[in-house]
C-alpha cells in the first residue's frame, strides 16, 4: 500500500475510525515529539499492566472541520456523550515514533499557567500504523482548512499556532537523532 492511498484530504472529512483510547496525561509543551514522548510511554506502560479483565475503551473517533471528537462505544448500555476538542484547541498531532500504531495530540486546556498544566496529551491506539497515519493526515487537512478560513476572517485578531508532523516514524527517528534538547 503506497503513501498515496494513505493521504486523507479535505474532501475525505469527516474522517471516522474506531480506535482504542489510551488515555491522557499532562504534556510539558505546546508541540513536538519531545512533549508527547513521556506521556505516551507512561500511558503505554499503564495499558500493558492492566488487569486481565480490563481493556482499553473502544471509541469512535471523528475528525471534521470543527476539530476532533471521540465517543466511548465499548459498552452500549452506558452511552457516554462525545468528547470534543475544537480545532483551535489542538496544537499538535503526530503518529508516534516508537509505538507506530499510536496517534497522539496535544490539546491546550488553558491560556495561562495559573490553572495548572495548560497542555494535555491524548493518545489513541489504532488498528494499524496506516490508520494512525490516516488520522494524522485527517487532522492536517482540518488544520489546513482552519488556517485558510482564519486568513479569510478579518475579525480573527489572535492567530492560533498549531503543528502536525506528517513524517513517517522512520523519518522522525532520523530527524530526532539530529535534534537536541534546548
Amino acid at each position: 500500500m503506497g503513501d498515496k492511498e494513505l493521504v486523507v484530504s479535505l474532501k475525505d472529512l469527516p474522517f471516522k475510525a474506531s480506535v482504542k483510547y489510551l488515555g491522557s496525561q499532562p504534556a510539558k509543551g505546546l508541540w513536538g515529539m519531545k512533549h508527547t514522548r513521556k506521556p505516551v510511554d507512561y500511558m503505554v506502560s499503564l495499558a500493558k499492566n492492566l488487569p486481565a479483565d480490563k481493556v482499553l475503551p473502544i471509541v469512535k473517533l471523528e475528525i471534521n472541520l470543527q476539530g476532533l471528537s471521540f465517543q466511548n462505544i465499548t459498552s452500549k448500555s452506558e452511552k457516554s456523550p462525545p468528547i470534543m476538542f475544537g480545532i483551535d484547541s489542538i496544537s499538535y498531532g503526530v503518529q508516534d515514533l516508537v509505538y507506530t500504531r499510536v496517534f497522539s495530540m496535544i490539546v491546550v486546556t488553558s491560556d495561562t499557567l495559573k490553572d495548572g498544566v495548560p497542555f494535555v496529551c491524548h493518545s489513541f491506539v489504532c488498528e494499524s500504523r496506516n490508520q494512525a497515519r490516516q488520522i494524522t493526515y485527517a487532522l492536517a487537512a482540518a488544520f489546513q482548512e482552519y488556517g485558510r478560513q482564519s486568513k479569510l476572517d478579518d475579525n480573527h485578531v489572535k492567530k492560533k499556532k498549531f503543528a502536525i508532523d506528517l513524517r513517517t516514524p522512520e523519518e522522525q527517528a532520523e530527524a530526532s537523532e539530529d535534534e537536541t534538547e534546548a
